[in-house]
């Protein structure tokens, strides 16, 4: 069983072609892979009234609650969120880096996500900031490069990513953080 596992998606990303019907808050707490499970669905699909029912069937199943949230512009929405943590798209650009401030600002974890993938400059962000090492995308860079600069400078979180059961593991993720020898990080 993994220790954590906080970038998860389910059906409430509606805008997600890659999440299957069955990725359900209920299949994620029934799987049961992780000792501390977090759903993190897109932002901008759980607005409009949708975040407090989201958040209810999270939370009613003993999940952790956060939002993956897509950049700078969706900051404001994101901080009037009660969420347990945020997973941030910060690309490389001021408002991005700026915004990691106004998270931090809120007292919840903050997790840059997949931050090799988005060509984020890591120097550029916060220390306080969490970085994540995603099975999805760790392999889409020179991540020995990319990550073995920073091992020493931020704290790790592994992530999934999935957007279907069968994507719920953080193998590769694993094998990448072991040969940095960055140890994880356990938010909660």
């Amino acid at each position: 069983m993994l220790q954590q596992d906080l970038h998860i998606h389910t059906t409430y990303s509606t805008s997600d072609s890659s999440v299957v019907p069955e990725q359900t808050v209920a299949l994620v707490a029934a799987v049961n892979h992780a000792r501390v499970v977090g759903i993190s669905d897109h932002l901008e699909n759980l607005l409009d009234g949708i975040f407090d029912i989201y958040a209810g069937e999270i939370r009613q199943v003993g999940l952790k609650v956060g939002v993956e949230v897509d950049g700078h512009s969706w900051v404001a929405e994101a901080t009037g969120c009660d969420v347990d943590y945020y997973l941030f798209h910060c690309r490389d650009q001021d408002a991005d880096y700026r915004s990691l401030d106004r998270l931090l600002a809120t007292g919840r974890p903050v997790i840059v996500a997949h931050p090799n993938a988005l060509c984020t400059d890591l120097s550029r962000v916060p220390t306080e900031c969490l970085v994540e090492i995603n099975n999805r995308y760790v392999w889409r860079t020179d991540w020995k490069q990319f990550y073995g600069p920073f091992k020493n400078r931020f704290k790790f979180v592994i992530g999934s990513d999935a957007h279907q059961p069968n994507w719920l593991g953080q193998a590769a993720a694993h094998f990448a953080a072991a040969q940095l020898g960055i140890k994880e990080h356990l938010v909660f």
